[in-house]
């Protein structure tokens, strides 16, 4: 039963911050001149037509690999129009940061809501920590389920945007990084990644084999702050 909660508990935290993150490149197209994606009902925090957009890497493979391997994978993806990003690099470059952006906020407001408790003396920092296990509580069963929940909801936003803001296609980071680029540069840039749909299939397997060497130092930074003087890691 502890199992099952636990998988449904990182399924729903999938599913919302993965939602927000649609919905916030969907909503930065929008202001920067592409109507694809709100055309398509994304510019909302309604996960159905995150869903049906993507009912594999939304749902059933989410689910299935929380039930088995006790977190999540998945993806999903919202639509833009690629003349406009043509026309409008650096807009697109804002939009593609938009995303990991969204999981910024998410994982902020996680920090406070685990501050809040430490201080209000319902949340305890456990002495050893790990993904999303990063609170524990003797206040009774529901602190307990409560820090269980944003604890998740902290981890997963961040493993969400340090992943997103890896620099390799498709993820949002290969976009991001023409923020950097002169115009000329830029155009090149674009037109090889759009025209070499093989860079995204190796670009998917080099981040996940960089990951964990990358992602390790980043949490367990990033919950420093949440405990300062803890020194996990």
């Amino acid at each position: 039963m502890e199992q099952l909660s636990s998988a449904l508990t990182y399924f729903v935290v999938f599913l919302f911050s993965t939602t927000l993150h649609e919905a916030a490149h969907a909503w930065a197209a929008l202001k920067g001149g592409d109507r694809t994606a709100y055309e398509g009902g994304q510019v909302s925090l309604d996960p159905l037509p995150h869903m049906r957009r993507e009912p594999f890497g939304m749902v059933i493979l989410p689910l299935l690999t929380s039930l088995t391997m006790g977190w999540p994978i998945g993806y999903a993806s919202a639509p833009y129009n690629i003349n406009w990003a043509r026309a409008h690099p650096r807009r697109a470059a804002w939009m593609a940061l938009a995303g990991p952006g969204a999981n910024l906020a998410l994982a902020l407001l996680a920090a406070l809501l685990l501050r809040g408790g430490e201080v209000a003396g319902v949340i305890v920092p456990p002495e050893v920590a790990r993904f999303g296990e990063i609170a524990t509580s003797d206040a009774g069963p529901l602190w307990a389920a409560y820090g269980r929940f944003v604890g998740v909801l902290f981890s997963m936003n961040v493993l969400l945007m340090a992943f997103n803001l890896l620099p390799f296609p498709p993820l949002d980071g290969s976009a991001a990084i023409t923020l950097l680029m002169d115009r000329r540069t830029t155009a090149r840039y674009q037109e090889f990644i759009w025209g070499t749909p093989a860079l995204s299939f190796l670009g998917i397997f080099v981040a996940w084999q960089l990951f964990d060497v990358v992602f390790e130092p980043v949490f367990f930074f990033c919950l420093n702050l949440v405990y300062a003087g803890a020194h996990y890691g």
